[in-house]
């Protein structure tokens, strides 16, 4: 069985922003090279790891595949790692250096627990007469949204991811007390858990930079994307009763938190405290854990470790 590579990610260019403080002479021609320089050293060393580009689990997944078992056991599997992570991002907000940077952390955490995405400038009013397929797909507006803030946000309890989760686990005779909890994790989700938890959620600020950038831009990267499709043949072929929002949304809202992640990375590289090689450590060891997570779960389907 052969598999098709992703695309390779899309260069990391200085942007405007960037060239915009150059223009104004806040930042010299040698800063904004050597950051360049810097850039293309990042996107080597994340952007082009295996496990962004060749994930072999997610790549057999995708064809739509996978029995009852195995389906079962991803979602097991991934409820673990939802949930560890929220010990992830609550740590990342606590240690958060600014008070901007605590804010943005906020942003992801509150949302997970139900903070639904306030977007001031536009209402799709045309949302409200989805049928309830088109609401699982896309995302009920009642309960999500892909842009804004939580600021002003509304919480709702079902619109706590591992709620969405549930619904998915639902159609697949798992239940609550199936999911989430360390318990239910293999040694590989773990791993990966505890990986989250000390170098997402680091006091070094380096480390945890390094670690938020290269975790956004793995999921932006087109693994949601391969998951929905799997999903969606399963759910076509044998499964009508699945509910998919909490893949469908994800696969939408994760190039957002990407795109934030290269303007946080500009606003703290030119500060004299900012270390590259600790930045550069974060990112490749969270990698590595999110490629044991991954092989994990393929090892597990191939030896049918259930």
């Amino acid at each position: 069985m052969t598999y098709t590579l992703l695309s390779p990610p899309q260069p990391l260019k200085i942007s405007s922003r960037i060239q915009t403080r150059l223009y104004r002479g806040e930042l010299a021609s040698q800063q904004v090279e050597t950051f360049q320089d810097f850039l293309s050293e990042v996107e080597r060393r994340f952007l082009h790891h295996r496990i962004i580009l060749d994930n072999a689990y997610t790549h057999w997944f995708s064809q739509g595949v996978a029995s009852d078992q195995e389906l079962r056991h991803f979602v097991q599997q991934f409820s673990v790692f939802s949930n560890q992570f929220l010990v992830a991002a609550l740590n990342k907000v606590i240690n958060a250096p600014t008070l901007d940077q605590s804010r943005a952390s906020r942003e992801i955490l509150l949302n997970e627990l139900g903070v639904i995405y306030r977007n001031p400038r536009a209402v799709d009013k045309t949302l409200t007469t989805l049928s309830e397929d088109d609401k699982d797909r896309q995302g009920d507006p009642a309960l999500v949204s892909t842009e804004g803030t939580v600021d002003g946000g509304t919480c709702r309890f079902r619109a706590a991811h591992f709620e969405w989760l549930l619904g998915v686990a639902k159609g697949l005779e798992l239940t609550y007390d199936e999911l989430g909890q360390r318990k239910h994790g293999s040694a590989t989700t773990l791993h990966f858990c505890d990986q989250l938890i000390r170098l997402y959620g680091s006091d070094d600020p380096n480390l945890a930079e390094g670690a938020s950038f290269a975790v956004e831009n793995w999921a932006a990267a087109g693994f949601w994307q391969e998951l929905e499709d799997g999903l969606l043949k399963i759910k076509q072929s044998r499964h009508p009763q699945l509910k998919l929002a909490f893949f469908t949304w994800h696969n939408r809202v994760e190039a957002q938190h990407a795109g934030h992640t290269l303007e946080e990375l500009e606003s703290v590289y030119f500060h004299p405290e900012f270390n590259c090689d600790k930045f550069l450590e974060g990112g490749q060891e969270i990698l590595e854990a999110i490629a044991v997570f991954w092989d994990g779960l393929n090892d597990d389907r191939l030896k049918e470790k259930f």
